[in-house]
């Protein structure tokens, strides 16, 4: 089985941006625990402040994998784009995110991805991408 997980903007400075929110932990650091954790799942990793680059990571993935589990980040607000690229392609995809979006500002209350994705996961922390990972499997 072949996972793609993709992060967007700002995710790259987990575990040194807003703590309090986020966690201590960094992602990469993260990705590491999962993958020995899942050693029987092909476990890809991707993370871009550029939409674009988003966009074409989900091109790339998303008629050979099995499942991508997405953090769009602050474009779940935004783009229009992101929401296209996923209605395209063949693969499911859970949008995840690690903060309770709900719970927060207006705006992050609404998402331009939940639509086009086979489900959400909000507000777990790191164990979000977990549990999207035991969704596929």
């Amino acid at each position: 089985m072949k996972i793609a997980i993709l992060n967007g903007p700002n995710l790259n400075l987990l575990g040194k941006r807003e703590p309090d929110i986020y966690g201590p932990q960094g992602f990469e650091e993260y990705f590491e625990q999962l993958c020995s954790a899942n050693p029987s799942i092909e476990l890809s990793y991707f993370q871009s402040n550029v939409e674009g680059e988003l966009i074409n990571e989900l091109h790339r993935v998303g008629f050979s994998y099995d499942g991508i589990i997405l953090n769009p980040g602050g474009y779940t607000h935004t783009s229009v784009a992101i929401g296209d690229a996923i209605a395209a392609i063949r693969v499911p995809v859970i949008e995840v995110h690690i903060s309770n979006v709900q719970a927060r500002e207006e705006f992050r209350k609404i998402s331009l991805i939940s639509a086009k994705c086979k489900g959400s996961i909000a507000g777990m922390g790191l164990k979000g991408y977990e549990l999207a990972l035991r969704f596929f499997l």
